[in-house]
């Protein structure tokens, strides 16, 4: 029978429920079981691919295609699962789904309700893994008392009704303010939160406590006092220096046990913590420094680069090295004499003309100085609008996407993208594969002549300027189908390699990707 884990937020927004939840999926499937996780996202939109990342964060995709909130990142990284459509929900697609069923006569008449036919679709997606895997962790995205968040509460609460007991846990995680002025934790506002949750009808089993002062005894009491929850599941959680210490830390308070207990859950293997040492670093370990440069449009926004972000953090861990990341703004003035104090150089991806002269910029330094390099996506293209004006001397070559034109379009938009309706779901997206050419840099990182990899653009380079380039040492080493670029990468040269993807999609701890560890690796010998 197929467990249910639910997972809902409560003060603020932001407060790490997905990792959490990644965190205590982590821990169940060191104890053997299947483990996946749905994320329920309030907002109208029917997917986060045409929301700004200043909005949202950064997209993810999944293999299938899927542009999704960047929760699932975490899900497939702490998980080492590949995530799909049925990962990822929002109060848009559900509605639409419902709504188009009416438009079909589907109800065959009846009036269209949020419950029971919202409740019902939104039920129908809580249940989509139960006979691939032993546990669902499901994470109701937003804040409680949120009315865009109600019907995937009130489902929730249908759920917990309709099921064993044993078969569902729940689960809040509020905030546990420290007020400097008191010198005090108050647990007022985590007290409103859980009776917010209760007037809905749920009854949380476990609450999960963010603060960033240790949670002492008395407190907990009150804690479990007021929200009507034993002590033992008043869980503390701690800022770490790594989300990757989280497990452990969850483990420390039995979290694992508890939800197994409570689920009638028996462990399929012996519990062991050799992950818990490979992510964790011993004292002094990292002997090293990389200063990486990341030149792009959302400098000041963290979240924009999540997924390269982790990416790197993966290969610190691998290859025991301090690996320092510093946000620099492409259109800035002074960005030149910046990148001197820089190991490396990261261009990430993005859309629109804002700051791409300055990522091209960053670019020539990179080629001319020797300086270690990678492009992704459009910093792939750059790179080749870079090569074409200054290698080819093709003056004021560009993209179509910022120059429609331009005498040299050396990136182009796909002709099945053109004159496109829609916006959201019309790109190049998801898994597709690569062969490698031997004897280039992309072969000897990968060690294979076949990849597969994640896309999410609508412009590719031209092909009709590849041999030009290549004669100057500006080389295609991979392609889509014979046909479409999907890596360059530059002859003579420590490290540069741009690619039409987004590799930062595949890195899982304990297994980074070829491309990020290629880099640092780079920048540590030169």
């Amino acid at each position: 029978m197929a467990k249910y884990i639910f997972i809902t937020g409560g003060v603020v927004s932001s407060l790490g429920k997905g990792i959490s939840g990644a965190s205590i999926g982590k821990l169940l499937q060191i104890h053997g079981f299947k483990v996946n996780m749905i994320k329920f996202d309030p907002y109208i939109n029917v997917d986060p691919g045409t929301m700004s990342p200043y909005q949202h964060g950064e997209v993810f995709v999944t293999l299938d295609g899927t542009e999704a909130d960047l929760d699932l990142g975490t899900y497939e990284r702490f998980l080492d699962v590949y995530t799909n459509k049925s990962n990822t929900n929002t109060a848009g697609d559900v509605y639409r789904t419902v709504i188009d069923r009416e438009r079909m006569g589907y109800y065959n008449g009846s009036t269209v309700q949020v419950i029971p036919h919202i409740t019902d679709e939104i039920k129908k997606r809580f249940t989509v893994f139960r006979d691939e895997y032993d546990v669902s962790i499901i994470e109701i995205g937003g804040t409680v008392g949120d009315i865009e968040s109600l019907p995937f509460m009130e489902t929730a609460r249908q759920f917990q009704l309709e099921n064993k007991k044993e078969d569902v846990f729940s689960i809040h995680v509020t905030l546990v303010p420290y007020i400097a002025g008191a010198r005090e934790l108050k647990t007022k506002p985590t007290q409103h939160s859980v009776n917010k949750l209760r007037e809905i009808g749920i009854s949380p089993d476990m609450i999960i406590c963010r603060t960033e002062h240790i949670l002492d005894k008395p407190l907990k009491k009150k804690v479990s006092l007021f929200c009507n929850v034993k002590e033992n599941c008043v869980i503390e959680a701690l800022n770490v220096p790594s989300i990757y210490f989280i497990p452990e830390e969850f483990y420390k308070q039995n979290v694992d046990s508890l939800i197994i207990e409570k689920l009638k859950l028996n462990p399929k293997k012996k519990f062991t913590e050799v992950w818990f040492k490979k992510v964790r670093p011993t004292k002094n370990k990292f002997c090293k420094e990389v200063k990486i440069a990341i030149v792009g449009k959302y400098a000041n926004l963290k979240d924009a680069y999540k997924s390269i972000d982790e990416s790197f953090n993966i290969v610190a861990l691998e290859l025991s090295t301090e690996i320092v990341i510093h946000y620099l703004r492409a259109e800035d003035g002074g960005l030149i004499e910046k990148l001197k104090n820089y190991d490396a150089i990261l261009v990430p991806g993005g859309f629109g003309n804002r700051g791409v002269e300055g990522k091209i910029k960053a670019i020539t330094y990179a080629r001319e100085n020797k300086v270690p390099f990678l492009g992704i996506c459009l910093g792939m293209q750059c790179s080749v609008i870079e090569a074409s004006r200054n290698l080819a001397k093709l003056k004021d070559a560009n993209s179509t996407e910022f120059d429609e034109t331009t005498k040299y379009p050396v990136v182009k938009i796909l002709d099945g993208q053109k004159n496109i309706q829609y916006r959201g779901g019309t790109m190049r997206l998801g898994s597709y594969k690569a062969k490698i050419k031997e004897n280039t840099l992309a072969h000897s990182l990968y060690k294979t002549t076949e990849i597969n990899e994640r896309h999410r653009h609508r412009y590719e380079m031209n092909p009709k300027f590849i041999e030009k380039l290549d004669k100057l040492g500006f080389l295609v080493s991979a392609y889509h189908e014979e046909v479409l670029p999907e890596i360059v990468e530059v002859k003579d040269h420590p490290f540069f390699i741009g690619v039409q993807f987004h590799p930062e999609f595949a890195s899982r701890p304990m297994k980074p990707h070829p491309l990020f560890k290629g880099l640092i690796d780079a920048s540590l010998k030169k």
